[in-house]
């Protein structure tokens, strides 16, 4: 294997911040945040919309999860695309 050509693969603290669960794994994500965990050590943080504890899949609950306003910017990029194709008419 060649050496220097992968990434660090090191332990990581994800944060769910629309449930504010942390968990931590192994991962090759770069972030320049960190988080002291509970051993009192300095992990790299990631934080993630949705994680296991707040899917709805895995929770069995159906939430509304709108973020950033990713609907707001379909609708209006649809209803451009659907005013230009009956002007076209």
């Amino acid at each position: 294997m060649k050496k220097e050509i992968h990434p660090a693969y090191r332990p990581v603290v994800f944060l769910d911040t629309s449930s504010g669960a942390k968990f931590m794994t192994r991962s090759t994500i770069s972030t320049s945040e960190t988080i002291e965990w509970e051993d009192k050590k300095t992990y790299p943080l990631f934080k993630v919309e949705v994680s296991y504890v707040s899917h709805p899949f895995y929770t069995g609950k159906k939430i509304f999860v709108d973020t950033a306003g990713r609907i707001e910017r379909f609708n209006q990029k649809y209803k451009k695309k659907n005013t230009a194709a009956l002007a076209n008419q």
